[in-house]
């Protein structure tokens, strides 16, 4: 279909303005990925998507396009993370020790990682398994071997630098087939949204209020968790389980992130634990978070 009409469906102002159908959306990504078209019509595209905004149905037709390139290596007893692809750009990651923490119980952990997207300019995913050495039960998957087509966009994304449909998108690409999921939110109100998008994918899906919208909780914060059309609320505190972390609100290098990554901090080792808590209730492997808290003593 041409694609001057999808620009015009989110580029011509609040009166002119419409939301795509699902097989707009879908036919609309399969141009953008396969780049049939210039690359100023998907920057102009992409624009004018975000600020109509997005809709949940396009959504879905556009990562029903997307899953029709993406190349799936199952892993079992798995968790998918949804990780941002601007990366972490005031605190290093903690998954590394996460997984650590899991050892013993079984569950496997996918994360997900290509070049810098817009727009924190923080430190990816790919920064930190490409330099460390990862646990057995951390599986890496990067984008540019089982998504070629949304990597190869990166450039042009960059180039527009601001954040876009795809950022959303992109957080959980279901590469490992794996039957739980876990992302950041930011803002209550996009949990109903990415709920919507997201959770009939997965037997369990769940949603927290991380740090920098990844999912490690570094601080108070709410878990959502969506079980056969059910949402359920639950919050979670630190310093219930004695944890004394105070994250950071400064931008810090590489070489930092992996220094208190590689050499952490007992208070940072405690939290670790509080977050492989969170992913055993998550996978029903416990039944709460306190009774996975116990479980790992």
């Amino acid at each position: 279909m041409d694609f001057f009409k999808y620009i015009h469906a989110v580029g011509t102002g609040p009166k002119g303005n419409r939301d795509l159908s699902f097989d707009e959306s879908k036919d609309m990504m399969l141009q953008i990925l396969n780049q049939s078209i210039p690359s100023e019509q998907a920057a102009a595209f992409l624009l004018g998507w975000r600020l109509k905004p997005e809709t949940v149905t396009e959504f879905r037709g556009a990562i029903e396009a997307c899953d029709s390139f993406i190349q799936r290596t199952t892993i079992p007893n798995s968790l998918e993370l949804g990780y941002p692809f601007d990366g972490k750009a005031k605190n290093p990651y903690i998954f590394p020790l996460v997984a650590k923490v899991l050892e013993e119980s079984g569950l496997s952990l996918v994360v997900i990682g290509d070049k810098l997207a817009p727009a924190k300019g923080g430190i990816t995913i790919k920064d930190i398994c490409s330099t460390i050495e990862l646990n057995e039960n951390i599986h890496y998957f990067d984008r540019e071997n089982f998504f070629k087509k949304m990597s190869d966009i990166t450039d042009l994304r960059m180039k527009l630098g601001l954040r876009s449909g795809f950022n959303t998108i992109e957080k959980l690409p279901h590469v490992s087939n794996s039957e739980y999921a876990i992302t950041g939110v930011f803002h209550k109100p996009y949990v109903k949204k990415y709920v919507e998008i997201f959770s009939d994918r997965y037997k369990r899906f769940a949603l927290i209020q991380g740090n920098e919208g990844t999912p490690e909780l570094f601080s108070k914060g709410r878990l959502w968790i969506s079980n056969g059309g059910e949402l359920e609320e639950f919050l979670v505190d630190p310093e219930f389980y004695g944890i004394d972390y105070t994250k950071s609100w400064e931008k810090i290098t590489k070489e930092e992130s992996l220094e208190q990554l590689l050499h952490p901090s007992d208070e940072y080792v405690k939290l670790a634990k509080l977050n492989a808590a969170v992913y055993l209730f998550v996978t029903e492997n416990a039944k709460s978070v306190d009774e996975a808290w116990e479980k790992l003593d």
